[in-house]
C-alpha cells in the first residue's frame, strides 16, 4: 500500500505523526494525485505542459466566476467538478507525456504499480495503467462531490449520507462560503486537479467525514504494541495467522458496543486461548447508527482487554470497515502491511448468520468492489471459516470515500 510518502509499505518508514487528517483522507482516496504532488520532477512536468496549464486556469476561472454567476448550490458544486471533456483532455496529455525512462515512467514503475492501489489494471501496460489510475481518481473526486456536496445517494445511505439538507435555503450560503474558502486555499495552484480534489476534501471535512484518518498512523498508535510483537512470533507454532472478528454496531447512540459484538469477541477469545492464532483482529468503523461517536473496532478492543483480559499486544484494530465485505478486505490489507504471513490462513469468527453470509459474499464483493478481496477455505463450524488474503485487497475503492483503502 502507498504510504503518505508514496512508497510501498515494505520500503517506507512509519508515517510521521504530524500529518493532518486531510493528508490521510487525500492519500487513501487519491493515490495517483498524491504522488503527482509529492514527486517534484513529475509535478514540474505537469505544471509546464501548456494544455494542462490551460485546463488549470479554466478550472480556477470557473470557480471564481461561480461566486458571481451561481444562484443555487448545485451550480457552485458543478463549477468545481471535472467534466468528461476535462478527464479526456488529461488522459490524452498523460499519454503524450509518458515516455520510457522519464519521470512519469519511473513513478509508475517504482511507486504506482508496487503500491497495488490500482491492481484492477495490472494487466495493462504501464502507460495505460497511468491513464486508468487518473480516470479512477477523477471519477472518485466527482463521486465524493456528488454525495457530500450535492446530496446524491451513497452506497450505504443509512450510514453514509450527507449531513445537510441540500434543499434548505441556508445550504446555498454554506456552499458559497465553501467555494470562497476554496479559492483562498488553492490560490496560485498550477496543478490541474487541485481545484476539484481540494473541493472534494473540503466537502468531506465540513460533513465531519474524516473517517479514513481515524487512528492513523495505527502502527505508531493503536496497533503499536501488536505490531512490535509481530516480529517475535514463531508462526509454525500456530495453525492460523489471525482471528478476525467483524464488528456489530449497536442500534442506539449511547451503547459503545452491542451485545452481538461482545459475543463475537468471546468466541474469538475461546479460539485464542486454544492456541489457534497469535493475534485477534477486530474490524469495524464508526458505522451504526448514523454519525455514531463509537468505533466498533476500538470498543471491541476495550472489551477484549479490560473485560476479557486479553493482552493489548494480541489485539490489532482495523477501525475503518463499513460492511462485512470491507471487514475482510481491510484485514487482508493489514496482514500485508504488517508483514503477517499471507500464505498462512486466518479464521473469521462471528455469529452463524454472518458466517452464512460470508460463505456467499463473493457475489456482493464483485458487485461493490469489482473483485473478491479474500480466498475462503474450509468452514470449521457454524461460527468459523478459514480465509486467505489476496493482493487485490490493496485496490482503492473509488466510490467509498470514507473507506477507500
Amino acid at each position: 500500500m502507498l504510504g503518505l510518502g508514496g512508497l510501498s509499505a515494505s520500503a517506507q518508514s512509519p508515517a510521521p505523526v504530524k500529518n493532518t487528517p486531510t493528508d490521510y483522507v487525500k492519500t487513501k482516496n487519491y493515490g495517483l494525485l498524491t504522488l503527482f504532488e509529492q514527486d517534484a520532477e513529475v509535478s514540474t512536468l505537469l505544471k509546464n505542459d501548456p494544455e494542462l496549464a490551460q485546463l488549470t486556469q479554466k478550472k480556477l476561472t470557473a470557480l471564481n466566476t461561480s461566486l458571481t454567476d451561481c444562484k443555487d448550490a448545485l451550480c457552485l458544486t458543478t463549477a468545481v467538478k471535472l467534466t468528461d471533456e476535462d478527464i479526456k483532455t488529461v488522459s490524452g496529455r498523460l499519454a503524450a507525456l509518458y515516455k520510457a525512462g522519464n519521470a512519469l515512467d519511473k513513478l509508475v514503475k517504482s511507486k504506482l504499480i508496487p503500491s497495488g492501489q490500482y491492481s484492477l489494471y495490472k494487466s495493462l501496460s504501464p502507460g495505460q495503467l497511468l491513464i486508468k489510475a487518473w480516470e479512477q481518481d477523477a471519477g472518485s473526486i466527482n463521486y465524493t462531490i456528488g454525495v457530500y456536496a450535492e446530496g446524491k445517494k451513497p452506497n450505504y445511505p443509512q450510514i453514509d449520507s450527507i449531513s445537510y439538507n441540500v434543499k434548505a435555503r441556508a445550504y446555498y450560503t454554506l456552499m458559497y462560503d465553501a467555494s470562497a474558502t476554496l479559492i483562498g486555499d488553492i490560490k496560485g495552484t498550477k496543478l490541474f486537479f487541485e481545484p476539484a480534489m481540494q473541493a472534494a476534501l473540503l466537502y468531506l471535512q465540513i460533513n465531519e467525514r474524516q473517517d479514513p484518518a481515524n487512528y492513523e498512523p495505527m502502527e505508531l498508535n493503536a496497533n503499536k504494541a501488536a505490531v512490535t510483537r509481530i516480529k517475535t512470533i514463531k508462526w509454525a507454532d500456530y495453525p492460523y495467522s489471525n482471528i478476525l472478528v467483524p464488528g456489530a454496531g449497536p442500534d442506539n447512540l449511547t451503547s459503545p458496543l452491542s451485545g452481538e459484538g461482545m459475543l463475537r469477541c468471546r468466541l474469538a477469545v475461546q479460539q485464542y486461548k486454544a492456541g489457534k492464532a497469535p493475534f485477534i483482529i477486530v474490524s469495524g468503523g464508526k458505522v451504526h447508527p448514523y454519525k455514531t461517536k463509537y468505533n466498533e473496532a476500538e470498543e471491541m478492543k476495550v472489551y477484549l482487554v479490560k473485560t476479557l483480559h486479553i493482552p493489548e499486544n494480541v489485539v490489532i484494530i482495523e477501525p475503518h470497515a463499513r460492511h462485512t465485505t470491507t471487514n475482510m478486505r481491510n484485514s487482508a490489507r493489514l496482514l500485508y502491511k504488517y508483514g503477517i504471513p499471507a500464505d498462512k490462513p486466518g479464521i473469521v469468527v462471528t455469529d452463524k448468520s454472518q458466517t452464512d453470509f460470508i460463505m456467499t459474499m463473493d457475489v456482493r464483493c464483485q458487485k461493490e468492489l469489482n473483485y473478491v478481496p479474500y480466498k475462503l477455505a474450509k468452514r470449521n463450524s457454524e461460527t468459523e471459516v478459514e480465509y486467505y488474503p489476496v493482493e487485490e485487497a490493496k485496490q482503492i475503492d473509488p466510490d467509498e470515500p470514507l473507506d477507500p483503502r
